[in-house]
């Protein structure tokens, strides 16, 4: 592998898709966002009532992505992580966003109800976080502020850093 794979996860509405888009069109990286893929690939196995959301087919999503995860130079992009192999990425970068910010952006969004709640709480309890700490080598998992465009601006920066680093260790 000649470029690092990269994983952006976080609550929903903490900024991974305009990090990953911006990242991907500055590196030339692949940029996939999970919930594009399935919505294009049907890669649902239900439909939850009470999220008003489709179920994600974790099982047939690793088996579409498999084969774009072995040359590396991917950026993944999902709220989610624990279900990903541990051996596709060399970095997992877990966006953190303050409440306010996050309540407002989800509520531009449509969200209401429990599914605004549990994501605000799942914020506030550092449940995505957590799930990466237990999915990946701790060593990998870092968490980057995404409230402000300035926050974006100095991710990117230090994402890209980090990768040219990458890139002079591994080859």
């Amino acid at each position: 592998m000649r470029r690092p794979n990269i994983l952006l996860t976080g609550t929903p509405g903490v900024g991974k898709t305009t990090l990953g888009k911006e990242l991907a069109a500055k590196t030339n990286f692949i940029y996939l966002n999970v919930g594009d893929l399935a919505k294009e690939g049907q890669l649902y196995e239900g439909f939850d009532e009470e999220y008003e959301c489709p179920v994600l087919d974790e099982d047939r999503v690793i088996d579409e992505l498999e084969e774009k995860m072995t040359d590396g130079g991917v950026i993944v992009d999902y709220h989610s992580c624990d279900f990903f192999p541990e051996r596709w990425f060399n970095i997992v970068f877990v966006l953190r966003t303050e409440n306010s910010f996050l309540y407002d952006r989800l509520e531009s969004r449509g969200y209401k109800g429990k599914k605004l709640q549990d994501n605000i709480q799942c914020e506030i309890f550092q449940t995505i976080y957590e799930e990466a700490m237990s999915s990946y080598k701790e060593e990998i998992v870092h968490q980057l502020p995404s409230n402000t465009p300035e926050d974006m601006e100095q991710n990117l920066d230090q994402i890209i850093q980090w990768i040219e680093q990458w890139i002079k260790d591994n080859n």
